[in-house]
């Protein structure tokens, strides 16, 4: 659905003192034409991009491959080192 502004207000004439029966043979006219009042519809839509080349694809794939591979070496890192300080923790609570 699109938007459209209602049209302007008619023009305002000034009253005059001449008799009704010139008003009525030339019709009154508008201070602007019917097409000012309304605008071409907005333009929410934009095409999608192309698709990459397989080329294109393949490097974005092994790029994403490395980044998630870091991010594992990252989360292996950190399990290893909360199961140090557990273990720790358990050695220090432990009865002698």
């Amino acid at each position: 659905m699109y938007y459209m502004p209602p049209p302007p207000p008619p023009p305002v004439s000034a009253p005059s003192s001449a008799p009704q029966a010139q008003q009525t043979q030339q019709p009154s006219q508008q201070a602007y034409p019917a097409y000012a009042a309304y605008y071409p519809p907005p333009m929410y839509y934009m095409p999608p991009p192309p698709p990459p080349s397989p080329e294109e694809e393949l490097s974005m794939l092994e790029q994403y491959k490395r980044e998630l591979e870091e991010e594992l070496r990252s989360v292996e890192e950190a399990i290893k080192e909360l199961r140090r300080i557990i273990e720790e923790r358990r050695k220090s609570r432990a009865p002698p």
